[in-house]
């Protein structure tokens, strides 16, 4: 594999862990060790009793039984626990696809999701979001991509960094057009518990024998560093996925597996506070944006807790977001990590006095003189 660096990881590693104020997220405001004990009920005695043994090669059993029967079709053999939905993915691309493979992408997007693939040797074709004139994706965009040579379509909805979504129909239409050529879809629902407009779809590998999900607790449920994550899939596709990991990170932490069933079994009482703060935000950031036209574009999205507005005023925002940290103190991460420079990814999920105190810096810098 020749893997391209992750521009966006690059910024990351500089910037993340000493900003003043981060309005960089795709996710919403993290939990702590106490909010989730407090919410799971999980108590000391449980974690003293934790016995530190080798976990299992495909996932907690009570785990996968729990995620199956949540967001699959209750069958846990379809299920494998990960490192983060990155480990799910990872293993999926390197397990199904081949040289020379033909494999559909979304542009812009997130870089697992688009560069991995080539790394693999795969001859990618894009799907470009036309995100700047609507926050709803066109079927017929990808439809004249699918051909018989098509092995996998990769997509994520709803998507990062557009907040781009697609309904229900669209999904089943999709997956139709899949089928018909034997394709397989991955989808990437990581965001899928953060709509606004619409309710949640369902989990892709319900509704087709070659769909492949993939779910996180980084985003929605706002635990990046638990880094739990799930794939649903069909068996044989998890055995190949398995022989894999057995030359690299062999299983989840059992710990990690022990707090995310307290998570799973207490679903919304971590989902629904969190997705009620991003409605109230995305309602702040589309009254900052309506009242600075002159500075920024914004297509308000309809899914997500990310944003990706045109700075009007800035042709390429690498200059202006490394200003924005230094002087002002605060993180955005510049469109260029998308392949899209007069943009920023701006997120709107932590807490929200963040929100309105980086807003109002980002405005004050875009007004200064260049």
């Amino acid at each position: 594999m020749n893997l391209r660096q992750a521009p966006l990881e690059d910024w990351l590693r500089d910037y993340y862990f000493t900003a003043e104020i981060d309005i960089s997220s795709s996710g919403v405001q993290p939990y702590s060790l106490r909010e989730v004990r407090e919410l799971t009920g999980l108590s000391h005695q449980q974690l003293d009793g934790l016995v530190f043994d080798d976990g299992y090669s495909y996932g907690q059993p009570a785990v996968r039984d729990t995620i199956a029967r949540r967001w699959g079709d209750g069958d846990p053999g379809k299920v494998m626990t990960t490192n983060g939905s990155s480990e799910a993915i990872s293993l999926v691309l390197s397990a199904l696809l081949r040289p020379n493979d033909e494999v559909i992408v979304m542009q812009p997007g997130y870089h697992l999701l688009v560069d991995y693939a080539v790394s693999l040797g795969c001859r990618t074709r894009e799907w470009r979001l036309d995100f700047e004139r609507s926050s709803h994706a066109s079927l017929a965009d990808v439809a004249q991509l699918i051909t018989q040579r098509t092995r996998a379509i990769i997509v994520n909805f709803p998507q990062n960094p557009t907040g781009t979504v697609i309904s229900a129909d669209e999904m089943e239409s999709l997956l139709e057009r899949a089928d018909h050529v034997g394709a397989y879809v991955l989808w990437d629902a990581a965001f899928a518990d953060l709509t606004y407009d619409m309710p949640r779809l369902p989990d892709v590998s319900t509704r087709s024998d070659r769909g492949i999900g993939f779910g996180t607790f980084s985003k929605a449920f706002g635990l990046p560093g638990l880094r739990f994550g799930w794939c649903l899939a069909p068996p044989e596709l998890l055995r190949d996925c398995v022989s894999i990991r057995d030359y690299t990170t062999l299983h989840v932490s059992p710990l990690v597996e022990l707090l995310a069933l307290g998570v799973l079994e207490h679903v919304d009482a971590f989902l629904q506070p969190r997705l009620e703060q991003a409605r109230f935000n995305r309602e702040l950031l589309r009254q900052w944006a309506d009242a600075h036209p002159e500075l920024v574009s914004l297509v308000l999205p309809a899914g997500g807790v990310a944003a990706f507005p045109r700075l009007t005023a800035v042709s390429h925002t690498d200059a202006f977001c490394e200003k924005l940290f230094h002087e002002h103190g605060v993180l955005v991460i510049p469109g260029s990590c998308f392949g899209c420079p007069q943009h920023i990814r701006l997120g709107f999920g932590g807490p929200t006095d963040q929100l309105v105190e980086g807003l109002d810096r980002l405005a004050k810098a875009l007004d200064e003189p260049s």
